[in-house]
C-alpha cells in the first residue's frame, strides 16, 4: 500500500501520477517491458476515433491486468435497482411526485444492496437517458467492488462521508460534495462516519462536461481548476474479492483472486473527480427578471439536439438576490425538459415546507409546477432590498426523456399524496372590469 489521498486540480485535463517514483513510463504509453514489471493497460471511455477535445482514456500501469479478474459470472440479485427502459405496472397516477426522505432499510447494507431506484428514463442500452437513485447504507465495501458498464455515476451524499476507493485513487466525500465515477471503472464505496445516504444519478448517454459558458465568458458557474481527481493510490492484496458487474441493466457478480485496486501509476483524463458545490460560481441579474435556471447548470451530457440535454446537472445553492421589480423565486412554467429534484440542506425558496434535506420531487414533461401559495404570496409583497439565501443546497437531474416512477417510487416511497395541496391556496387575484 502505497500514497495518500492526494488531489489534482482540473477536469477533462491529461494528468499523471505515480505512487511509487519510477513507476510511469516516460515516452511511451505501452513499453516492451514496464518499470518494475508492472502491466500497461488503457481503459477507453470514448472510441478510438473520438475527436480530440471529446477523447478520454488513461492508461494505467498496475501489478496485474484485469483479465484476472474476468471469472465466471453469476447472475446478482438486486431487485431494487433498476434500468431504462423500465415501465412499471402500478397504480401511480400522473402528476407531479413529491417524496419525503426514505429511511434506513432493515439490516446492513452496502452501496450496492442499498440503491433504490426512483426513475428511470431514456435507454441504456441505446446509451441514451439517466436513472435517478438513492440510497442510504450502514455498511463498507471492504470485500467487494462495483464495475458500472452501464453508466457514468454522480454521487451526492446528504448524510454522511463517502469514501470511494478506485482504480486510479481514493479520495473522500462530505455533503455538499459530489463524485463522478466513469463507467467501467471499478470502485468501492467506504464509510466513515459507520453510514450515508445520499442521491445517485446514472448517466447513459455523453459524459458529464461542463456547460458553454456562451457570452458569460472565461469564468464563472462551475470552473474546471475546483475539480479534484485522486492521486495514485494501490494495494497489493492477494485475497479473494467479490465483483459486481453492472452491465445490460442487470448485475453480475463473480469472485476474483486479487483486489483490483493495484494500480501503481497513470496517466490520462478518464478519472474520477470530486467536486465542492459551494465554490460554484453564481450567475444572476442585477437589474430586473432573472435568467432562465440553466444559468446554475454545473455539468451537462449533451445530446444529439443541440441545446437540448440528455442531462443537466443543475444547484440551487446559496446566493444573493438583488434585482428589481422582480419575482424572485421560480415562476411557474411548464417545461419539455423532465425534472427530478433532491435537497442537500437547507430549505428551497420556492418549497420553504415539505421538502427537507432527503426529500424528492418529480416534475414531467409538460406537468405545471412553480411556487407554492405562501412562498408566491411572500416574494409579490416582499420589500425588493438585497436579501441573501442562506444555508440552502437544492439539486435538479433534468432530461430530455419522461421519467418512470419506479414501483419503489410508487408503493414502497413515503409519497406525500397531498403535495398538490400546496398550490390549493391560490387564488384569483384579478379584479374584473
Amino acid at each position: 500500500m502505497s500514497g495518500e489521498a492526494e488531489m489534482l486540480s482540473g477536469f477533462g485535463n491529461e494528468f499523471e501520477s505515480e505512487a511509487v517514483p519510477g513507476a510511469l513510463p516516460q515516452g511511451r504509453n505501452n513499453p516492451q517491458r514496464c518499470p518494475f514489471d508492472l502491466y500497461a493497460e488503457q481503459l477507453s471511455g470514448t472510441a478510438f476515433t473520438a475527436p480530440n477535445g471529446e477523447n478520454r482514456r488513461t492508461w494505467l500501469y498496475r501489478l496485474r491486468p484485469s483479465v484476472r479478474h474476468s471469472g465466471q459470472f453469476a447472475r446478482y440479485d438486486a431487485p431494487y435497482w433498476k434500468t431504462a427502459p423500465h415501465r412499471p405496472d402500478h397504480q401511480l397516477p400522473l402528476g407531479p411526485y413529491r417524496w419525503n426522505p426514505v429511511g434506513p432499510v432493515a439490516g446492513a447494507m452496502d452501496f450496492v444492496d442499498a440503491i433504490r431506484t426512483m426513475t428511470t428514463a431514456g435507454d441504456a442500452p441505446m446509451l441514451t437517458g439517466m436513472a435517478a437513485h438513492v440510497f442510504s447504507a450502514s455498511r463498507s465495501m471492504t470485500d467487494r467492488c462495483l464495475i458500472n458498464a452501464d453508466a457514468e455515476m454522480l454521487i451526492a451524499p446528504w448524510q454522511g462521508r463517502v469514501e470511494i476507493v478506485a482504480e486510479t485513487g481514493r479520495f473522500e466525500i462530505a455533503p455538499l460534495e459530489i463524485a463522478i465515477l466513469p463507467r467501467g471503472m471499478a470502485f468501492q464505496i467506504r464509510l466513515p462516519d459507520g453510514a450515508a445516504s445520499g442521491y445517485v444519478l446514472e448517466n447513459y448517454g455523453a459524459m458529464l462536461r461542463l456547460p458553454d459558458r456562451g457570452p458569460i465568458g472565461a469564468n464563472g458557474l462551475a470552473n474546471p481548476r475546483d475539480f479534484k481527481s485522486p492521486r495514485a493510490w494501490f494495494e497489493d492484496r492477494e485475497e479473494p474479492m467479490e465483483l459486481i458487474m453492472k452491465w445490460g441493466g442487470a448485475l453480475h457478480a463473480a469472485e476474483i483472486p486479487q483486489s483490483p485496486f493495484d494500480v501503481v501509476a497513470w496517466h490520462g483524463n478518464y478519472v474520477p473527480v470530486k467536486y465542492d458545490l459551494t465554490r460554484f460560481n453564481t450567475m444572476g441579474s442585477i437589474s430586473f427578471d432573472h435568467p432562465d435556471p440553466s444559468i446554475f447548470t454545473v455539468l451537462t451530457s449533451p445530446s444529439e439536439v443541440p441545446g437540448t440535454a440528455n442531462i443537466d446537472f443543475v444547484i440551487f445553492p446559496e446566493r444573493w438576490l438583488v434585482a428589481e421589480d422582480t419575482f424572485r423565486p421560480p415562476w411557474y412554467h411548464r417545461n419539455v425538459m423532465s425534472e427530478f429534484m433532491g435537497n442537500l440542506c437547507g430549505a428551497y425558496d420556492a418549497k420553504p415546507n415539505g421538502f427537507p434535506p432527503g426529500a424528492m420531487s418529480l416534475h414531467n414533461s409538460m406537468i405545471p409546477h412553480g411556487p407554492d401559495a405562501g412562498a408566491f404570496k411572500a416574494a409579490s409583497t416582499a420589500d425588493l432590498k438585497p436579501h441573501k439565501l442562506s444555508d440552502t443546497m437544492a439539486f435538479m437531474f433534468e432530461t430530455r426523456y419522461p421519467q418512470f416512477p419506479t414501483r419503489f417510487a410508487a408503493e414502497e416511497t413515503p409519497l406525500q399524496t397531498d403535495y398538490a395541496d400546496c398550490w390549493a391556496g391560490i387564488e384569483k387575484l384579478y379584479p374584473g372590469r
